[in-house]
């Protein structure tokens, strides 16, 4: 219940003590002798009815009335304690006030209709009040139920079948015994065609699951990231001879192990794994094992001379004194030395970095050569003379390198295959454990004398049901120009492209050239001006110095109707605008499909 505060008490009086009078003169105000009260009179001479009687004056609750709490002495209670005690009005929604209330006689009456608290609501249901956990009229959540293992079962049961009354048949029903022929005629019908889709969808289920298994073939079973398996493709850079994402890793811990390795060898110290390992995986981000350190040595033999050594110093690295460790130590030649002693200079540095891409392109090369060497009809193109790959190559599906055999610390007491382990444990062990590692021992020895992975050349192709009828040797020939062209294109040099995209332009700026020498009115231009006026006209951004090796270009092919003409200090074009443009862009488009066919 709601307590009324000091303020309302002294409104009251207030109110009762003075009394209005209506404007008007209506009623009258009579004031009785000895101080007694004034009663409002109407205009019938009837008494009004006195006003209420004023309520007792209230009172601050005392101190003691509050029961004591045990443990509270001595510290200052918290506001939660204080509204839990009874009489502070823990159920009204201001009980966080700083004020103090006021407790009213309880013969004063019943409050204010206005102070009235609002009837309680009822609980929510599928919540429960616990006494002492409230805060600010909140209730806490109550548990769901659990349910009954008979009621599991049931509802098991009854969502089992549901789903198999949902389930589309595999396969159509059988045909009844009273069908017509015309419907037995369609059953069969759709009955082929069922199994003719069936057919189909296990063929094409198969072929992408070899599909799959030879892409993840290079990295042990596992499908490598997009960012991986089209790295190729994702590069701005113009094509040419791009190495797969896994062998740019590779050459970028080549350059980080010579880094490192260069820093130690020149102040003398000695060249362990696990130095190197710490500092390349601080460069790089990246994992860097023993597997890097036998496939840069499979890349790049002479690149350093690998030992197993100990008595080492570790300096608190965690690994003893006497342990072997595996030591790394650059191969340079005579004449590089300083002050008496060997030094890797900075040149040599980026001479081991440009061996080592050579000797990465080298190997993609080998199983670039043995794709072509697939293909109907097989290519054979010069190593020296390419620049690209064939565009069906699938650079990034190149094989990982195998890597190299590092040396071993000798361990002759040690067991380390399986074996070795059952030739000396024969007759200690179950007969069960003594079969799996028979088992285990034979897998190794057929792992170990398996030849290294090379990229699989795709099956030559056999004749689609779509040139079914076409002649064979037809067919042959247009293979043969393919592969030319295909050849051409990856013998192709830098010039060749540059020259071929110039003239891949030039139909298209024909008629901008022309438009240009119409707008301005004169038979000749300004080089610079000219090369301005087709920069800012044509859609592709250029430089000025782009669009005169065009012009020029425009010259060299089209003498009759372009013209460039040194004349004292400046160059001059002249435009013939006489000739008909269309003519002229069938002669551009014909020499850039001669010089693309070269």
């Amino acid at each position: 219940m709601a307590q009324l505060r000091l303020t309302d008490f002294f409104g009251r009086a207030k109110a009762a003590a003075t009394v209005p009078a209506k404007r008007g003169g209506g009623s009258r105000l009579k004031a009785a002798p000895g101080g007694a009260p004034v009663h409002r009179e109407a205009e019938d001479g009837a008494p009004t009815p006195p006003p209420p009687p004023l309520p007792a004056s209230p009172r601050t609750p005392s101190r003691g009335a509050v029961p004591a709490v045990p443990g509270l002495a001595g510290r200052k209670r918290s506001r939660r304690e204080m509204e839990a005690e009874p009489g502070t009005g823990t159920g009204e929604r201001g009980g966080k006030s700083a004020r103090k209330r006021l407790e009213l006689p309880r013969d004063a009456g019943p409050p204010p209709a206005a102070a009235s608290p609002p009837p309680a609501e009822p609980p929510p249901v599928g919540r429960t009040r616990a006494p002492g956990r409230e805060q600010d009229g909140g209730a806490v959540p109550r548990k769901a139920p659990r349910l009954e293992p008979e009621d599991l079962a049931a509802l098991q049961s009854r969502l089992q079948r549901m789903r198999m009354k949902m389930k589309a048949p595999s396969q159509l029903p059988p045909i009844p015994a009273g069908a017509g022929a015309e419907l037995r005629g369609r059953l069969e019908t759709l009955r082929g065609l069922e199994l003719r889709l069936r057919d189909k969808a296990a063929a094409s289920g198969a072929q992408a699951q070899e599909a799959t298994a030879l892409a993840a073939a290079g990295d042990g079973g596992q499908k490598l990231p997009a960012y991986q398996r089209f790295h190729a493709l994702a590069q701005d850079q113009p094509p040419g001879l791009t190495l797969p994402y896994k062998y740019k890793v590779l050459a970028e811990m080549f350059r980080s192990v010579d880094t490192i390795a260069g820093m130690l060898f020149n102040r003398a110290e000695t060249i362990t794994f696990a130095k190197v390992k710490q500092g390349v995986q601080d460069m790089m981000r990246k994992q860097f094992e023993e597997r890097h350190v036998g496939q840069i040595k499979a890349v790049y033999p002479a690149s350093y001379r690998l030992r197993q050594e100990k008595n080492i110093p570790t300096f608190g690295s965690g690994v003893k004194k006497s342990d072997y460790q595996l030591t790394l130590e650059p191969v340079l030649g005579e004449d590089e030395e300083l002050c008496g002693r060997p030094h890797l200079s900075a040149s040599r540095l980026l001479e081991r970095r440009r061996e080592f891409n050579r000797s990465l392109v080298n190997i993609v090369k080998q199983h670039h050569a043995a794709f072509l060497a697939g293909l109907t009809p097989p290519m054979v193109v010069p190593e020296d003379k390419l620049t690209r790959w064939h565009p069906r190559f699938n650079v990034d599906e190149v094989p990982d390198i195998s890597p190299a055999e590092l040396p071993r610390p000798p361990q002759e007491e040690r067991i380390t295959t399986a074996q070795e382990l059952l030739s000396t444990a024969r007759g200690m062990m179950i007969p069960k454990m003594e079969k799996a590692l028979a088992n285990l021992a034979l897998r190794t020895a057929e792992a170990g004398a398996g030849e290294p992975v090379v990229s699989k050349a795709p099956s030559p192709a056999s004749t689609s049901s779509a040139l079914k009828g076409v002649s064979q040797e037809l067919l042959e020939r247009i293979r043969a120009k393919e592969a030319r062209k295909l050849q051409a294109l990856m013998t192709r040099d830098a010039g060749q492209e540059e020259r071929l995209a110039l003239l891949g332009r030039l139909p298209a700026m024909a008629r901008v050239l022309r438009n240009v020498f119409v707008a301005e009115k004169k038979p000749a231009l300004p080089l610079e001006v000219a090369c301005a006026r087709m920069a800012e006209s044509f859609p592709t951004q250029m430089t000025a110095g782009e669009m005169e090796k065009h012009l020029r270009l425009f010259a060299e092919l089209l003498p009759d109707w372009v013209g460039i003409h040194a004349i004292r200090t400046d160059t001059y074009i002249k435009l013939d605008k006489n000739k008909d443009v269309g003519l002229v862009v069938e002669r551009l488009t014909k020499a850039a499909k001669e010089a693309e066919a070269l």
